[in-house]
């Protein structure tokens, strides 16, 4: 919001400057984003008339005038370059020893060989927006009306001399998009009087209305207001009215128009106006539009329109969009003689959903979105007659329209003084806060020493409940004259639930071993699961649907860390970036039947690629193995072991190359490759492996407990232990045998080797294994250790069918 300070000067007396203003305003609430001084380089500019203009004789694109601007000043010999130059103009002089923007001085100096005694100004020159420049302007000199008297100062006469304050309101103080209500506040915070423009019209009482408004859509138009106002005539508006709305960023058009926004600026009230003569019938109906229904909107545009968007409406057709544009059939032009002014109150969320999908968003859509003040739209509409008597020389139709089905309640609030001060932390009695709340026009009535019955105004629809009153207190009071208190209590030790303590230990883990932790969104693409080859009648399937979208890729919550995962290598690898190792600590949504869906913490995982060692090291790939040591490198940090077991047929994996995690048991979560389908729905080529795991399972699992052994003093023998096992046989089965048979004196074993070739039978594999004998109380003999190491040879072969190598 633009608000210029010369036209706040109008309604309150203001005696600090900009700044301290600003400052106040920011400090109550109103935040001012920034300070404009329109014309702080300007000086020495004037108002002067075209008495002459020749040929250059040496230019053919530049014209030879001669200009007056004062008795000190006749006769100025200027050379102009613009093509709209004509005699008997007033126009704006810059003399010699005038500054312009960015620094630039006005010499006598000779262009062509002729000299030039001064500057006729653009209104680019002098700082104005070109969007808020006559369009047969802007590409010359800025020319002025014929009554401005020679002379006259320029900067102020185009309101160069004007501060405006770009106020940054907060989406609950829609009531500042009026400059009478930023009025009122600037006389609260500074303490200066307010004073309002006095609206009195000039009432025709022999023209009878023929104006009728007829509401069907009630729930969405809850008052409606339309005056009429003949023999108007159409003309530019006076320079004091355009300057303010082209300091509040609104380009003038002509006196009708420009009404209409002058009163919308000033009151915060849209309004519009229709040519009387155009409206069939002088009927008005406020309705919804019928499905497929098109009007041609003042932009010369067909829009489409259904059912849920309000229009209005004669008997024959649309005239415009409620609250949001205007119609072409009925548009004020430069033959209108007869308006009908129409003020309305639109419903607000139907407004702005309206205007979002017709992509037409304005000052008045805007205004209309946030909601106006429904008592005071016969007022806007008066302010506007009285000035289209004034500027237009309208005759005002004595009898209006005023349909107003839904009238507003008024509210009224009961304040308690011992909760002001409790929850600002001061002492006010229940005088010094009717002193403050008087200040923005609230009505208070002390019912006793500590309560109060507060009466809102219609404007400060934000106001609903007993702590936005406190905040007013409190603003209005000043947050700075608040004292500053320790906070007092008892401090307790912030103890991590046991859910926090698992992420902490397990993102620890997985950056140890190089990962990267991701964050991405909950909202998922419903195509993502197609893309994942996942059956329709699959768990993962079973999503929670957003009912309102902001596009398709965030169309339903997520069932699995999965695809997101996909999306950053994918992403990664458009980049060229094809060594992935990253890894997301996130959350899965399901149904419950309830009204909240229920919340699963997951980890997620996904390697892809190679990791550089060094010069001398060569690379190691990121695959399934390296995959498997991080899953095991979680699972030491968590105290828990982990079972792999080969399992086919899970989604989105490779029926060969995946496997489900277990603890005790307990399925906690899945690894594997990466199913080639889905590799082809993505367009990867590389191969892509993944871990996810239910931490919500391990919570239950985990044991913080460590129990810790005694280091083994004595020596250890190590040996090696070759087999021959059938290829369907799991690996697991050999290593639980292997360490029920070691006993005590089996300190730790491991797989080294893994075979299948030359001297190996088909349907084999060679499993060689080390083992490591250790006894805490002695030295081992040979004897001691061959009779374990026999054992486990027998029990492998017995249980297994092993053949020792």
């Amino acid at each position: 919001m633009r608000v210029s300070l010369n036209w706040i000067r109008e309604y309150v007396d203001i005696n600090t400057s900009p700044e301290e203003l600003a400052e106040s305003l920011t400090r109550a609430g109103i935040a001012v984003d920034t300070i404009e001084y329109l014309g702080n380089e300007i000086s020495e500019i004037f108002v002067g008339l075209v008495k002459e203009v020749k040929q250059h004789p040496n230019a053919d694109k530049l014209s030879l005038c001669t200009v007056d601007v004062n008795e000190q000043f006749k006769d100025l010999q200027i050379v102009c370059g613009a093509p709209n130059v004509r005699k008997g103009q007033k126009v704006v002089v810059a003399l010699p020893g005038a500054s312009l923007l960015r620094g630039i001085k006005i010499r006598k100096t000779k262009i062509r060989g002729i000299e030039s005694q001064g500057m006729i100004c653009s209104g680019q020159e002098l700082g104005i927006d070109e969007n808020l420049i006559p369009e047969n302007q802007r590409d010359g000199i800025l020319v002025l009306d014929e009554v401005v008297p020679m002379g006259t100062d320029a900067k102020k006469l185009l309101g160069l001399d004007d501060v405006i304050l770009v106020l940054d309101l907060t989406p609950n103080r829609s009531d500042c998009l009026s400059i009478i209500n930023v009025a009122r506040e600037v006389g609260a915070v500074t303490g200066g009087r307010i004073k309002f423009p006095e609206i009195t019209m000039p009432l025709d009482s022999n023209i009878n209305n023929t104006v009728s408004v007829h509401i069907i859509a009630e729930d969405l138009c809850e008052r409606y207001v339309a005056r009429v106002v003949k023999d108007i005539k159409i003309l530019p508006s006076p320079l004091w009215m355009q300057k303010r709305l082209q300091a509040s960023g609104v380009r003038p058009i002509n006196n009708v128009v420009d009404i209409t926004n002058y009163v919308m600026l000033e009151m915060g009230q849209p309004l519009h106006a229709f040519d009387h003569d155009l409206v069939v019938k002088q009927k008005i109906i406020v309705r919804r539009a019928n499905n497929g229904e098109i009007i041609k909107t003042l932009d010369q545009k067909d829009r489409k329109l259904h059912n849920e968007m309000l229009v209005i409406a004669d008997p024959e057709k649309a005239i415009a969009i409620a609250g949001v544009m205007g119609g072409y059939d009925t548009e004020v032009t430069d033959s209108t003689t007869n308006l009908i002014i129409e003020s309305a109150y639109f419903h607000p969320i139907n407004t702005r959903k309206t205007s979002r999908e017709l992509n037409l968003r304005s000052e008045a859509s805007l205004r209309f979105e946030k909601g106006v003040d429904k008592e005071k739209i016969d007022i806007a509409a008066n302010r506007a007659c009285q000035l289209l008597a004034e500027l237009a020389g309208g005759k005002i139709v004595k009898d209006y329209v005023d349909n107003y089905p839904v009238k507003h309640s008024p509210t009224t609030i009961v304040l308690r003084r011992n909760r002001v001060n409790a929850t600002i932390g001061v002492n006010l009695s229940v005088n010094e806060i009717q002193e403050l709340l008087e200040k923005i026009e609230f009505g208070v009535e002390i019912t006793n020493e500590d309560t109060m019955v507060i009466s809102i105004p219609s404007y400060r629809g934000d106001i609903t409940g007993e702590i936005d009153l406190i905040e007013e207190i409190a603003r209005l009071y000043g947050f700075d004259n608040i004292p500053t208190t320790m906070p007092f209590g008892t401090i307790e030790r912030a103890v991590k639930s046991r859910i926090n303590l698992i992420e902490q230990i397990v993102r620890s883990s997985l950056v140890s071993c190089g990962s990267m932790e991701v964050i991405t969104y909950s909202f998922i693409n419903e195509n993502a699961y197609d893309k994942l080859s996942i059956p329709e009648d699959h768990i993962l399937r079973n999503f929670i649907k957003i009912a309102n979208p902001l596009s398709e890729d965030g169309a339903v919550m997520r069932t699995t860390l999965v695809s997101n995962l996909i999306d950053v290598y994918v992403k990664n690898k458009s980049r060229r970036i094809e060594d992935v190792n990253v890894f997301e600590i996130g959350r899965i949504y399901t149904p419950t039947g309830d009204l909240l869906p229920k919340e699963t913490n997951m980890l997620g995982v996904l390697i892809s690629g190679k990791i550089w060692r060094g010069w001398n090291w060569g690379t190691l790939p990121l695959d399934f193995y390296y995959l498997k040591g991080i899953t095991e490198q979680i699972a030491e940090s968590l105290n828990l072991h982990f079972e792999f077991l080969p399992e086919a047929g899970m989604a989105f994996l490779h029926p060969g190359r995946a496997a489900r995690i277990k603890v005790q048991e307990i399925p906690v979560g899945i690894i594997g490759e990466l199913h080639p389908l889905v590799k082809e729905n993505y367009e990867i080529e590389s191969p892509v492996y993944l871990l996810e795991i239910d931490l919500d399972k391990i919570v239950d699992l985990y044991d913080a407990h460590i129990d810790y052994k005694e280091i083994g003093k004595y020596p250890t023998v190590e040996r090696d232990l070759a087999i021959l096992l059938k290829e369907d046989i799991n690996l697991k089965e050999a290593e639980k045998i292997i360490k029920e048979s070691g006993g005590d004196l089996l300190k730790n074993f491991y797989l080294f080797d893994v075979y299948r070739g030359k001297q190996i039978p088909e349907g084999y594999k060679s499993l060689a294994f080390s083992l490591i004998y250790q006894s805490l109380e002695k030295t081992l003999t040979d004897i001691e250790v061959n009779e374990v190491h026999e054992r486990i040879q027998k029990n492998l072969a017995k249980g297994l069918g092993a053949q020792l190598r």
